[in-house]
């Protein structure tokens, strides 16, 4: 979901673009000895049409001055890149000079990209066998959850799923880019974390058809393929078979693991993901994914608990994941106050993660920055 629109549509305060931060040079600081190599914090960052590339510039300088230690910059949204591309439609190209600065100040800059969703006019339109279909039947480029840009394409369709993979190799072959981040790298949430549901004015206490994706002929196939079972036709319930659960777990799964994470490699990149605490929801069994390290989204207003959730996550996290890979806590700055982002580190290090990561740069005020600086 591209996480500005929604938020934006849910009415949740703050996350319209600010007013650009004031601009000022920076003293770079230091990492404390002794912190484990992998230690980190991360600031998500999205692009703003008209700034000068010295303001960017300086954009970073202040980010690395605060203490990060990585970007996650929007490089595709779904609909357009900020690379430069002659694939995909383009906006302002900013990645290639935000990488190349990073590189010489010492911030890694990871390119974070939307992975399922494709709002690009020209597919919408003309590929519509590309994309997910949902438990009634309806395809998510004329029926998309929630919101008009949930269009998310199936994971079962092999062209869909090579555009999505040579976007991903697009940003890995960027020189002086430190990683590539895959978003949205899911299907439609079937259940939306609590607290949401009542701005769409919803009760979702089951798996509702509509928001149930994907039921794709192609995913049909595979699945009868391998159990004599159409998912659609031959199941009363659809959502109490596990194995049609299972199955699309592992259609993701396999996604990362086989097709993405491996154009990532070859460049000798960094390959994370933004993932969710609800991961059955969106069918995103990612303790299975091969992946250098994971942003878990623990946004802890959205699921109606309180910020301890956060650590308590985190230590469950910890215990499903199949690999040794560092896990960052991302939490949603507009809902945080600056004492509670230092509360929110403590408590995520304390469990085991190797710091966290905020969403997002350009919703940070003045105390969040000091805080970030003060841990």
């Amino acid at each position: 979901m591209d996480k500005r629109k929604f938020f934006r549509n849910l009415g949740v305060s703050g996350m319209a673009l600010l007013a650009s931060p004031t601009l000022m040079a920076s003293t770079f600081s230091k990492r404390p000895q002794g912190l484990p190599l992998n230690a980190k914090n991360w600031i998500w960052m999205t692009p703003r049409e008209g700034l000068k590339p010295e303001e960017w510039k300086r954009e970073l300088d202040k980010i690395k001055d605060a203490g990060f230690d990585a970007v996650l910059f929007e490089s595709y949204n779904g609909r357009k890149a900020s690379f430069q591309t002659d694939r995909l439609p383009m906006g302002e190209p900013i990645l290639n000079n935000l990488s190349a600065h990073g590189k010489e100040i010492g911030l890694e800059v990871h390119a974070w990209m939307f992975t399922m969703p494709c709002n690009i006019p020209e597919y919408v339109a003309k590929k519509t066998d590309w994309y997910a279909v949902n438990g009634l039947g309806q395809p998510a480029n004329t029926h998309p959850a929630y919101v008009d840009y949930y269009k998310f394409l199936s994971p079962s369709h092999p062209d869909a799923m090579d555009f999505v993979q040579e976007t991903v190799k697009s940003l890995a072959d960027i020189e002086g880019l430190t990683g590539v981040h895959l978003d949205y790298i899911r299907l439609p949430d079937v259940i939306l974390a609590e607290a949401l549901q009542p701005k769409y004015d919803l009760v979702q206490d089951r798996e509702m058809p509509e928001y149930d994706y994907c039921y794709h002929p192609l995913t049909r196939e595979k699945f009868k393929n391998e159990t004599g079972i159409d998912p659609l036709k031959d199941l009363d319930d659809p959502s109490a078979s596990k194995e049609w659960r299972q199955f699309r777990y592992d259609l993701i799964t396999d996604l990362v693991n086989e097709r993405f994470m491996p154009e990532i490699k070859k460049q000798n990149k960094v390959a994370t993901a933004a993932v969710f605490p609800n991961w059955e929801h969106v069918r995103q069994q990612w303790s299975k994914w091969q992946l250098d390290a994971f942003l878990p989204m623990l946004y802890h207003n959205f699921y109606n608990e309180d910020i301890e959730w956060v650590g308590r996550m985190i230590q469950e996290e910890k215990a499903a994941l199949q690999q040794n890979a560092p896990i960052y806590a991302g939490l949603f700055v507009p809902e945080l106050s600056p004492e509670e982002i230092k509360k929110a580190h403590k408590l995520s290090v304390e469990a085991g993660a190797k710091g966290i990561s905020l969403f997002q740069h350009w919703s940070m005020k003045e105390g969040h920055w000091n805080a970030v600086k003060s841990l």
